[in-house]
């Protein structure tokens, strides 16, 4: 049995909240926004296992096939950060479906300048697979037609190049690691910046959000719904940073 829980959240986008004892992130599948026979976006594919022996990426995969859905139909992986919990599946997931690995260049540096040491803290393996599309502010494009309706906002402060998605038709923002509900990314580890997270979240408070969707669900609710509920939890988070 799978340790995510499958949220849909339009017609096209899943969120699979990890429910398990151990680490690990929350995946987005975004549905058929690719052209081809891979038309799906899969954000974050977290620990292929955790620190607690749960098989990660297995159960994501479960839970997507529950959903119609299968790994070899992703396209693209973005990593919103290279942290092992959201990164570490990247290498078997992009095996399993041939998909592009995306995350910004100033991630990608900062991975090759500590990622494997910072991996064997956390008793990871990083994943040995190379990032071949490098994200850059604005709305993503994968093939140049730039058709995919999410805009990329570079968000450091948890890590040097973390990114933040937003999808203004459906308001809906996947902050990665910068926004929880209730709570903000650390900035303790390696690369972490206090003063550019407080910029990071400003930036994200000035969008329009009606949806929320976290790296890791801290709180009551595993994603934040309503605007208004929203833009509460930025008021709160602001007292954090």
């Amino acid at each position: 049995m799978g340790t995510h829980k499958s949220i849909k959240v339009a017609d096209d986008l899943y969120c699979y909240v990890w429910q398990g004892r151990g680490n690990n992130c929350n995946s987005v599948l975004l549905v058929d926004v690719l052209k081809g026979t891979r038309p799906h976006i899969l954000v974050d594919p977290g620990h292929v296992r955790n620190e607690a022996h749960e098989q990660c990426f297995d159960s994501l995969v479960d839970v997507m096939e529950q959903d119609g859905l299968k790994m070899e139909e992703v396209g693209l992986i973005i990593s919103t950060h290279c942290h092992p919990d959201h990164f570490e599946a990247s290498e078997i997931a992009a095996q399993k479906s041939g998909a592009l690995v995306a995350m910004s260049c100033e991630e990608e540096e900062f991975y090759r300048q500590v990622g494997e040491g910072f991996f064997g803290f956390f008793g990871s393996r990083p994943p040995a697979g190379k990032v071949s599309l490098f994200l850059k502010e604005g709305v993503l494009s994968v093939d140049g037609t730039g058709g995919t309706g999410i805009s990329v906002f570079i968000t450091p402060g948890h890590s040097p190049g973390s990114v933040s998605l937003y999808r203004e038709e459906d308001k809906i923002l996947i902050s990665g690691d910068v926004v929880f509900q209730g709570g903000v990314g650390r900035t303790d580890f390696p690369g972490g910046n206090p003063a550019q997270l407080r910029r990071s979240i400003e930036r994200l408070a000035a969008l329009d959000v009606e949806c929320l969707i976290p790296g890791h669900s801290m709180g009551p609710e595993d994603i934040i719904c309503g605007k208004r509920a929203v833009e509460s939890n930025f008021q709160m988070i602001r007292r954090l940073v």
